[in-house]
């Protein structure tokens, strides 16, 4: 219980900084802190119960039959992952109080903050794939609600909508990757995952599973080919960086790689994808962040790189690989961070963050600027600070791996490049920003700067203490952490390894000095002329390639709806019907023999007169169509006949379904009739009714030879299964009842729903509506005098109590005998509907107030509550319960559930009915009683 908290408490907590919206900047931040910090500490007293290796579960059983369950997972990754995510958390968020203005909706701020954190938290604790997938895209919806925060500014909107895409694109490939995955593994569990890596990787889908899930990862890490959404989300406010694009969204990736390296790594697909997009994203990251003039589009880019640096770590194929790519991480975090926080600083006290017009701030801002260099140089790897110690070990990596044979020595090389390039830019930051020249007033909006206040510097002091300590004493601060985390990742034990300051003058060191010193070299010594080359390149910005992209789909999409999606019925419909003549009749093109071994029921008299009378009124309807009352009158005689048919093949609830189905609606199509023109006017040419008429002719006969040849021969029906479990399961004898309320309840409950729905919107565009009435009705006869005939008032007083206690009858026998909800619904639909016609609207509401809205919204809920109380029970959503009870004089009687249901059924027929049948009525006279 205490692991689902850490998750639920920032969810909910999102609320509350909403509700303190106005109470300055101190409530919202306040009420933010308070869940993230009860989290954090409920994660650090779980930390005591993690062994070497073990991990906490919990499981909640929701979707079995898919292996949908909600169950959560503490193990040692994921405790370092959700350290991260609500230690840097919490620190933004005091952060956050000072850097945003107080006229900003910080509240909003901090709930889209928190909704975040919940989802990232779901993602690394998620013990089943599919629903660590659901919180997967709820980071991409709240990093687009952080990054877009700024809805006025359109580089905010444009950066926003380009993160949403690729990452989104990126998690559609994932949820692809993860069904493959699970149907490999045979679970969706990571259990059961993280044991079956022989089976995953032998499989002949492991290469198209393992591009699918590297496709998400490499996406939401912003790696080459995708690395270009992540400077321009740099729009979003400096606390969204510090967060998203250091500690949380953009490593959830690198999780992903972290958490399936036991099962799907370890092949030559797997090194040589990962290694090689990462070696390209570190050399691309770091030389495009020399040249960067905004001091965040240098941070994005140097993020980009060490992404790709922990990206090519998990690569390699060596055995201290994967722990050196979690030690990044962790140290990328703090120093990523605070660099973004002081970036923050600086751009709040000045009001610019353009290297070109900053210098000299260490006199005006001594304390930030001590921050900020030592961050910096933990992000180029000094050393006696904790980036030096990864990024040590990495190079130590490069010259054991083997991946390339003979060209072995290019891995090593190119990243020693491009750590000079890392040092390059990070004395850059240095320099332009702190020490290079006296500032300029003219240059900074806001002139003179100065220290920001304590409490907005404090996450930064933590941060970069944090830097200093893990870099002198990493075993004492990080080493049980490390090893906790990297023992997961391994998924067996650990290499031996030392995190000692001094390993002695060796190769990698000497790779780090070269580094250093190259990268010091580069930046005073070259950076002029490499800069005036820059400038001379070809200007192509990312995001105008991306929008040019979005709008070159966007008229595509345009021109292919406007060439499909006209507006003409007929058109859709043509090409629905050419679709399933070519599917249907490619498939049955290669059937030899149409006619199977089983025999055709001979036909009788009765029912060749019923199937030529439904022939001929069918035939009617289409000769007689553009007289409307005439094709009513014939579709209603066919619907007669299919009922008849129905009936006579033993399908006496189709039948019954099926007739008051044609009351009610030939009703509604009469009562529609009143407000359209008697006659339809002759729209189609020659060409184009023959057109229609060979679809007619092809689909027909097409359907006809498919149905033929299905019952000549044997099939196996699922029936049997319904037969033999009705009673003993469902307690009922009437089948197709059962069906409806408990073996396929779920899909009862959402054709109820959508009829609801279908109900209201009728409803809604009925509203107010008032045409023009007809002044003479068919043939030009005036219309008669007497509204409501004496005759017709009479018989429907008669018929409502006798229609009503039919449909009682109907409705209380449908669990054993023809009838249900359904069914009973219809009968009192159009026994109301009677009593509206021939009493009028004013007449009957008067005697009936119901409100048909709430009565559908209640048959809906009462529905619903009957399949959420067979939880309470322990079984699955709407498993019916019956038992049977013993009344004097009347003798045995059953009582089951799933009359509830249908009595929820029953209600949601009838207000959704007549939402429509009544409202139709009333349309064009609301100041009259009804319609004559």
């Amino acid at each position: 219980m205490m692991l689902v908290l850490i998750v639920v408490l920032p969810l909910l907590g999102s609320l509350l900084p909403v509700v303190f919206d106005r109470g300055g900047r101190r409530l919202p931040a306040i009420a933010a802190s308070i869940p993230a910090a009860i989290a954090f500490f409920i994660l650090l007293n779980l930390r005591s119960r993690l062994a070497e290796g073990a991990a906490i579960t919990v499981s909640y059983t929701w979707l079995e039959n898919l292996g949908f369950n909600l169950s959560l997972r503490l193990d040692g990754l994921s405790f370092l992952f959700a350290l991260l995510i609500l230690g840097i958390g919490l620190l933004v968020i005091l952060y956050a109080r000072y850097y945003l203005s107080s006229e900003e909706a910080i509240g909003r701020f901090y709930s889209y903050l928190l909704l975040f954190m919940a989802a990232m938290l779901g993602v690394v604790l998620s013990e089943n794939v599919l629903l660590m997938l659901v919180f997967w895209e709820i980071t991409s919806l709240s990093s687009f609600l952080l990054i877009g925060f700024w809805s006025h500014r359109s580089d905010s909107r444009r950066g926003a909508r380009m993160a949403l895409t690729i990452t989104s694109g990126g998690g559609l490939a994932l949820l692809a990757g993860i069904l493959l995955l699970g149907h490999i593994a045979g679970s969706f569990e990571l259990s059961q995952i993280l044991v079956s890596g022989s089976r995953i990787v032998e499989h002949p889908l492991y290469p198209l599973m393992l591009v699918l899930i590297l496709l998400g990862a490499f996406t939401k890490s912003a790696q080459f080919p995708f690395h270009f959404w992540l400077p321009h989300a740099m729009a979003a406010p400096t606390p969204v960086s510090a967060y998203l694009h250091s500690a949380t969204m953009v490593k959830a990736g690198i999780y992903l790689m972290a958490r399936l390296y036991p099962a799907i790594s370890g092949t030559d697909e797997w090194f040589y994808i990962v290694s090689l997009t990462g070696l390209v994203t570190l050399v691309l990251g770091s030389a495009m962040a020399f040249f960067q003039q905004d001091l965040k589009g240098l941070l994005a880019y140097s993020t980009i790189s060490h992404l790709g640096l922990i990206t090519l770590l998990f690569g390699l194929d060596t055995d201290m690989s994967s722990v050196a790519a979690i030690f990044h991480t962790i140290n990328h975090a703090t120093f990523k961070a605070s660099l973004f926080m002081a970036a923050g600083i600086i751009d709040h006290e000045t009001g610019t963050r353009d290297l070109r017009r900053l210098g000299g701030l260490y006199r005006y801002m001594p304390h930030t600027a001590l921050l900020a260099i030592v961050a910096s140089l933990s992000m180029a790897g000094v050393p006696l600070l904790n980036g030096f110690l990864s990024k040590e070990m990495f190079l130590s990596e490069t010259l054991e791996q083997g991946l390339l044979g003979p060209f072995n020595w290019v891995i090593p090389v190119v990243s020693t490049i491009a750590n000079l390039l890392t040092m390059a830019y990070s004395v850059r930051f240095i320099h332009q920003a702190f020490l290079d020249k006296t500032p300029d007033p003219s240059a900074m909006p806001h002139f003179p700067p100065h220290e920001p206040p304590f409490w907005m510097r404090a996450p930064v002091n933590i941060l970069v203490l944090l830097c200093v300590l893990v870099g002198l004493m990493p075993e004492q601060t990080v080493g049980d952490l490390l090893a906790l985390a990297a023992r997961v990742s391994l998924g067996g034990p650990l290499p031996e390894y030392s995190l000692a300051l001094w390993h002695g003058f060796n190769l990698p060191l000497v790779m780090s000095l070269i580094a250093l010193g190259g990268g010091v070299l580069l930046y005073f010594g070259m950076r002029r002329p490499l800069f005036r080359l820059y400038n001379q390149l070809p200007d192509a910005e990312a995001r105008d390639v991306f929008e040019g992209a979005i709008q070159c789909l966007v008229r595509l999409t345009v021109l292919f709806t406007e060439r499909v999606e006209n507006g003409s019925l007929q058109r859709y419909m043509t090409l629905m019907l050419i679709g399933v003549l070519l599917v249907t009749g490619s498939a049955l093109w290669d059937l030899e023999v149409v006619t199977g071994p089983v025999a055709m029921t001979p036909l009788d008299p009765v029912t060749s007169a019923g199937l030529v009378t439904l022939m001929a009124a069918s035939i009617s309807v289409v000769l007689f169509h553009r007289r409307r009352l005439q094709a009513i009158v014939f579709s209603s005689v066919a619907g007669l006949m299919v009922s008849l048919l129905f009936a006579r093949f033993s399908a006496p609830d189709l039948a019954l379904t099926q007739l008051s189905v044609e009351v009610v609606t030939t009703v509604l199509l009469v009562l529609a009739l009143f407000f359209l023109p008697w006659h339809t006017p002759r729209e189609s040419s020659a060409l184009r009714r023959g057109r229609d008429g060979l679809l007619a002719v092809g689909c027909g006969g097409l359907v006809s030879l498919l149905a033929y040849a299905v019952l000549t021969r044997p099939y196996e029906s699922i029936a049997q299964f319904f037969l033999d479990r009705s009673v003993p399961e469902g307690g009922g004898s009437n089948v197709v009842n059962v069906i409806l309320v408990d073996f396929r309840g779920f899909d009862t409950l959402g054709e109820i729903s959508v009829l609801a729905i279908t109900g209201i919107a009728v409803y809604a565009m009925l509203d107010g509506l008032n045409p023009k009435l007809p002044e003479r009705g068919l043939g030009g006869y005036p219309w008669i005098r007497d509204r409501h005939p004496l005759m017709l008032k009479v018989m429907a007083k008669l018929l409502l109590p006798l229609a009503l206690l039919v449909s009682v009858f109907i409705f209380l026998r449908g669990h054993q005998l023809p009838g249900g909800g359904f069914i009973a619904g219809l009968i009192t639909t159009a026994a109301l509907i009677l009593q509206y016609i021939a009493s009028g609207l004013r007449w009957t509401t008067a005697r009936l107030p119901l409100d048909y809205r709430r009565l559908a919204g209640s048959g809906i809920l009462l529905a619903g509550a009957t399949g959420l109380v067979a939880w309470l029970f322990g079984k699955p959503f709407l498993t019916s319960g019956f038992t049977h009870l013993h009344i004097p004089v009347i003798g045995d009687v059953e009582l089951a559930s799933a009359m509830l249901f249908d009595l929820g059924v029953y209600l949601t027929v009838v207000g959704s009915s007549l939402l429509t049948l009544a409202h139709l009525a009333s349309s064009g006279r609301p100041q009259e009683e009804g319609v004559s």
